[in-house]
């Protein structure tokens, strides 16, 4: 592998650390997002400020940094032998990246809007069917974390039927290992039947469960 090709994992890394939630925070003269709710650095954490506008751009960007990087690393690498291993390896730097950004101190978000982005990248169709499964069990529980974990749990096997044992699946695979091990304290949560429920809109329950995030 030669240097043009290390440095292109680490700048999928270093784009990955560009954490939104704080950028955009700081920009819009707001709290760090770490510093409140959750603690996340994430668009839902965001969102609990009450700034719907931070939130979106929040999301936007963060998703953003994971198809751009992508995209780009597609077109770099075309025609390459091993070239979609290297595509696939740059969109896990992005998503670890967004989870231990170098730039903050190494605490980011948990990851999901940057997978949601590396993985349109990687096809449309993956995205959508992820984007599917979240709004299907969202509608259903109203519990965003659950829905968020299940769609990541589901994405190796679109994966696998939309690309078969390829690169892709392969970092499909890895990337969910990562989103899944940020949200255990969502899933011991979920098991105990305490995370956060939008069906429960009361202050005292907004508070009881500020810890509840999933981006």
């Amino acid at each position: 592998m030669n240097y043009s090709l290390y440095s292109m994992l680490i700048i999928a890394y270093l784009v990955g650390s560009l954490s939104f939630a704080i950028i955009v925070s700081k920009f819009m003269k707001m709290d760090d997002p770490r510093s409140y709710g959750s603690n996340n650095a994430g668009a839902t954490n965001v969102m609990r400020s009450g700034n719907k506008k931070a939130a979106v751009f929040t999301l936007l960007g963060d998703l953003l940094k994971g198809l751009i990087v992508v995209l780009i690393a597609r077109y770099v690498m075309r025609g390459v032998d091993g070239g979609e291993a290297i595509v696939g390896i740059c969109g896990m730097l992005v998503v670890f990246g967004h989870i231990f950004p170098i730039f903050f101190k190494f605490k980011g978000g948990k990851g999901v809007a940057s997978a949601i982005g590396v993985m349109l990248g990687f096809s449309p169709l993956l995205a959508l069917l992820l984007i599917i499964t979240w709004f299907v069990v969202f509608k259903v529980s109203r519990v965003s974390s659950l829905a968020a974990v299940l769609a990541t749990l589901l994405s190796p096997l679109y994966a696998y039927v939309l690309f078969g044992n390829t690169a892709y699946f392969g970092a499909t695979l890895m990337i969910a290992v990562l989103v899944v091990l940020k949200h255990r304290t969502n899933i011991v949560r979920l098991l105990k039947g305490d995370e956060h429920s939008f069906k429960k809109s009361s202050a005292a329950n907004d508070a009881k469960h500020s810890k509840s995030d999933d981006n």
